[in-house]
Parts: structure tokens; sequence; C-alpha cells
């Protein structure tokens, strides 16, 4: 039974022209937000939990790490969980995050980006920081 939902859905979500159907499936939409997420200034990445975390410990990054993606026949809504870099105006940040994203989206897949929700999980500190409290110590 959940086979023929699952085909259900998956021809809804397909864009059919005389030519035949076009699919776009969930995890290009959520690798599309990402990689626009992080590409704003002041993102120092994204916040994807325990088994993101094991996946790059493993040597394979996830581009799709931190976003959960919901995508209809013709709309999306995406929820970003990141991390910001210490000092920024996080408001001025997650707009930004937000217009970069559902323009990405937009422009890429044609689908409409009904919500971008920006979940703010944590601060980054730059790495420089640490380096230089650890050669203050040693000496």
């Amino acid at each position: 039974m959940d086979n023929l939902a699952d085909k259900k859905n998956a021809e809804k979500k397909a864009k059919v022209n005389e030519l035949g159907s076009i699919r776009i499936a969930d995890e290009v939409v959520s690798i599309i937000a990402g990689l626009a997420a992080t590409n704003v200034d002041g993102i120092v990445g994204m916040s994807g939990g325990l088994v993101g975390g094991i996946a790059e410990k493993l040597g394979r990054k996830n581009l799709s790490k931190g976003v959960r993606v919901e995508v209809g026949e013709k709309e999306a809504a995406i929820d970003l969980y990141l991390i910001v870099k210490y000092g920024v105006r996080i408001p001025d940040i997650a707009l930004a995050v937000q217009e970069n994203v559902k323009r990405a989206i937009e422009n890429m897949t044609g689908l409409s980006a009904v919500e971008v929700n920006v979940h703010v999980q944590g601060v980054g500190f730059p790495p420089e920081e640490e380096e230089e409290e650890e050669i203050v110590r040693v000496r």
C-alpha cells in the first residue's frame, strides 16, 4: 500500500509536458538550499545533528545537512538550521539567507519557495582566534 502512495506522490511532483515528465527530488532542493545558505557571508555552517556530524567525520560531506524541505507540485517549504559567525547581526544575516535561498530555489527548479524558515542553532568562532590563544598558552 505504501508503494502505491509513494508512486502517486512522485507523480504529483512531476511536471508533465509534451515530451514527458520532469521530477525534482527533495534531495536536490535540499542541496540547492544548503549551498545558497552557506554562500551568505556570516554563515559558518549548517547544523545537521548527530548523523551529519558522523558522516563528516567519515570524510563524506553532506550538502543537504541542516536542511529540511517539503516539496509539493509547484511549491516548496524550506527549514534551515544554521550556525552564524560571532559578531554578525543575526536578523540581517537571516534575511539575506531567506532571500538567497528563495532566489536559488525559484531560479533553478521553477518551484515557488513559499516558506524559508531560518533556525539559528549556534554561533561559530573564527579558527584564527583559537590558534592564537593556543600559541599564547604555550609561551
